[in-house]
């Protein structure tokens, strides 16, 4: 039971900046004020740190973990006192994710943590943006990580290519008969020798922040591939939904996700979780699959993502401790590293690593242009197709992690 002890007032105390929280002006001018309600993911800190140097040599069970490293529940009541003081509500509490979810006005929230949200319209699409650093009563800022949602601009982008002249289905991998260069999900398992053991009883959690699937496409193509659909169950998140719409969209990644993940495993299920694309929604798309106690995946697959220069530090840091939890509790993450080769779309110039594939707690997927047959392996090299306009494997040194030592 929570001590009922006395919490500062926050309204009069001093503020302090949530450290990494500073976001760049958008690359429009802001319109006007925003208005409306809208809803905040606060993230807080473990009950303890998590040692690095034992992540990957000692599992926790999710009991031990939700002892251990989940968040406080004196720091939850700091956050329930403080929505109170700035007339926001409580809309979810999850300890194991280490969040809190407050609701409220624009001007509450303005109000709460030192901000200012105006509207900005990019290609008749209407964002809720704010520069600067949020400002936290000062005895809080030891306990809050983040807080993520106030602004809603997109923060990542799906990373998958269309073969130029392809006849292929965009919501499908190339077909077999295409060229020597294209090959099914089954060919590239064959080809890398996967093990042909059956994945039943295992469940692959793939992160979606956009687009969407039908039932009826995914039976068609693994039949096919001479293969029995896996069942696929959609998980709304922060309110995203399985909405599909646009074959050459989004859609495409989250068809590719399914169908890969489906074909290379055979007999595991598919859950995946729909969220809006902003740093709230990947962060807690992340987070829910990871303590998703009722599916269970052992292995999340993430084809989104964006420059580690496009991300403030706040939203770095708690997609990446939802990462370390996950190396935690034994499920691997893995993370397209990008498509637009060492600049990662960043037209400034320079190299760019693609986040979150450079958070050392997930297992970052490159591109190969490969050549070979049944199970043999003739070629393979990195792909690199910048100079016909036809993308490059991402990749490269972060800027805000250090090296592994391997």
């Amino acid at each position: 039971m929570t001590s009922r002890k006395n919490f500062p007032s926050f309204a009069t105390e001093p503020r302090q900046t949530l450290p990494g929280s500073e976001k760049r002006a958008f690359h429009v001018p802001a319109e006007k004020p925003a208005t409306g309600t809208i809803t905040v993911s606060v993230i807080l800190r473990r009950k303890t740190k998590l040692n690095p140097r034992i992540l990957a040599k000692q599992r926790v069970t999710r009991v031990e973990y939700a002892r251990t490293y989940a968040a406080d529940r004196e720091d939850v009541a700091q956050i329930r006192a403080f929505a109170k003081a700035f007339d926001l509500r409580v809309v979810g509490e999850f300890a194991e994710r280490r969040t809190v979810v407050l609701s409220g006005s624009v001007a509450a929230m303005q109000k709460a943590f030192g901000v200012q949200l105006k509207l900005a319209t990019v290609n008749g699409v209407t964002y809720r943006v704010r520069e600067g650093a949020i400002q936290l009563p000062a005895s809080l800022t030891g306990i809050v990580v983040a807080v993520l949602g106030l602004d809603n601009r997109p923060q990542a982008k799906p990373h998958f290519r269309i073969l130029k002249g392809s006849a292929t289905r965009a919501n499908a991998l190339p077909a077999t008969r295409a060229t020597d260069t294209s090959f099914t999900p089954i060919q590239v398992a064959q080809l890398y020798q996967f093990p042909t053991v059956s994945a039943t009883g295992q469940t692959i959690g793939i992160i979606e922040l956009g687009g969407g699937f039908r039932a009826a496409d995914i039976t068609a193509y693994f039949k096919a591939q001479g293969q029995k659909a896996p069942k696929v169950k959609a998980i709304s998140v922060d309110g995203g939904k399985n909405s599909p719409s646009d074959p050459n969209g989004a859609d495409g990644e989250v068809m590719l996700d399914i169908e890969v993940a489906g074909a290379g495993a055979p007999g595991a299920n598919v859950a995946v979780y729909f969220a809006p694309n902003t740093d709230q929604g990947f962060v807690d798309a992340i987070s829910t699959a990871i303590h998703d106690t009722a599916n269970k995946p052992s292995v999340i697959s993430i084809s989104w993502g964006g420059p580690e220069s496009s991300w403030t530090q706040q939203s770095m840091t708690a997609l990446d401790e939802a990462c370390q939890s996950a190396v935690a509790l034994g499920i691997t993450i893995t993370a397209a590293s990008g498509d637009n080769g060492s600049s990662d779309g960043v037209t400034t110039g320079g190299n760019h690593v693609d986040f979150p594939a450079s958070s050392p707690h997930v297992l970052a997927c490159g591109g190969t242009k490969l050549l070979g047959s049944g199970a043999s392996i003739a070629s393979e090299v990195v792909w690199n197709e910048d100079a016909s306009n036809e993308g490059a494997t991402g990749g490269g040194v972060s800027t805000v992690f250090p090296l592994p030592t391997w």
